[in-house]
């Protein structure tokens, strides 16, 4: 029997690659692009990808009616946040000042510009933009997260994005990356796991994560 996972449109993402790539990973199953509270409600699983500024996906949350049917889903769906529907699970951003669903605790800054430089001393663009190594962060039993199964420690996948989470708790971390300075590219607690970058554009492994979640049982 398919299942039925909900790709939240609220005006801000990636939505069409988001569910092509689902689609592929799991033919079987139900993808369902939706702006409906009531459909993500009744989903099985739901994943919240976003980009563009966090203020205005906050806003545009709120204006669809769909800010509780995802505050909810973080409660007890298999809940995947992709790039801004990761820095949405946090509470103050400096973007806008905006104020995320705090579901996690922490804050969401900007790149800061002083330290934006490579190993070579080289000026590092903003946006982070491309290809670069995620590490894998252990869980509390001392293994990667589920979600990186068959995905190589230093995989690489592709990043857009000028503001990165700060996470208050260090044992929610559960991917790091450097671009100037150390950040948190992927997080995880309980049934929620959320990435800061686009496994959707990030070839084989991005493909992977993507299936390791839909048979994630959390």
């Amino acid at each position: 029997m398919s299942s039925t996972v909900a790709v939240v449109d609220y005006g801000m993402g990636n939505l069409r690659s988001v569910a092509k790539a689902i689609k592929h990973v799991a033919p079987g199953e139900n993808v369902l692009i939706t702006s409906s509270a009531a459909a993500i409600a009744d989903a099985d699983r739901v994943v919240v990808p976003g980009q563009g500024a966090m203020p205005d996906c906050m806003r545009e949350l709120e204006i669809r009616g769909l800010r509780e049917a995802v505050e909810r889903a973080a409660e007890d769906k298999p809940f995947l946040g992709i790039c801004v529907g990761l820095q949405m699970l946090f509470g103050q951003a400096e973007e806008g000042g905006a104020m995320g669903l705090e579901v996690l605790p922490g804050q969401v800054p900007h790149f800061p510009r002083a330290a934006m430089q490579g190993p070579d001393g080289s000026r590092l663009k903003v946006p982070h933009m491309g290809w670069n190594e995620v590490h894998q962060m252990p869980d509390e039993s001392g293994k990667p997260h589920v979600l990186w199964t068959d995905i190589a420690d230093g995989a690489r996948f592709y990043f857009v994005h000028s503001y990165y989470v700060e996470p208050e708790l260090p044992d929610v971390i559960a991917g790091s990356t450097n671009y100037g300075i150390p950040f948190t590219s992927a997080v995880a607690r309980d049934n929620i796991f959320a990435v800061q970058f686009h496994p959707e554009k990030s070839a084989r492994d991005g493909l992977a994560l993507l299936a390791n979640f839909m048979r994630w049982k959390p």
